[in-house]
């Protein structure tokens, strides 16, 4: 597959160890995607290890800094199939800097409930994306029922 296209996302959550809300933005462009929900990130400069493209990303984005999660696992070891050229792999995400405001590719940031799964899944998101954000609120439920003890 010749020029393919790593892509990387951030799940920014409130919280590594017990998320409770999602930090998603809404697209400004390319026209196709604008007013669509995403995972913040981009593409990967060739030469540059994913992780340290999605921490550039989410600081040319969003103005933050973050400390990485586990990585969302994938359909596919390349990631999540985007299109026939493109892939995403994506990483939970904790702010350790900074306040997130929609500096570019972004006219608006919403926090949203991993709990409340209607929420999520009832943003307008890019298609590529709706897997992804399924297969995240799963992770999250399946992590918050075997982290906790009872009530």
């Amino acid at each position: 597959m010749t020029g393919h296209i790593l892509v990387v996302g951030g799940a920014v959550l409130d919280s590594l160890a017990e998320p409770t809300m999602l930090l998603v933005a809404r697209r400004t462009a390319p026209e196709q995607f604008a007013g669509l929900w995403e995972f913040p990130g981009g593409k990967v400069d060739a030469g540059e290890a994913p992780e340290a493209a999605l921490h550039r990303e989410l600081r040319e984005e969003l103005g933050i800094g973050v400390r990485l999660g586990t990585e969302l696992e994938a359909l596919t070891p390349g990631g999540w199939p985007l299109n026939e050229r493109a892939s995403m792999r994506v990483w939970a995400a904790e702010i350790t800097e900074g306040d997130p405001r929609p500096l570019e590719d972004h006219d608006e940031l919403k926090w949203i409930s991993v709990a409340d799964s209607d929420e999520a899944l009832s943003l307008p998101w890019i298609p590529a994306d709706f897997p992804i954000v399924r297969a995240l609120l799963q992770s999250l439920a399946a992590h918050a029922g075997s982290a906790s003890g009872g009530n």
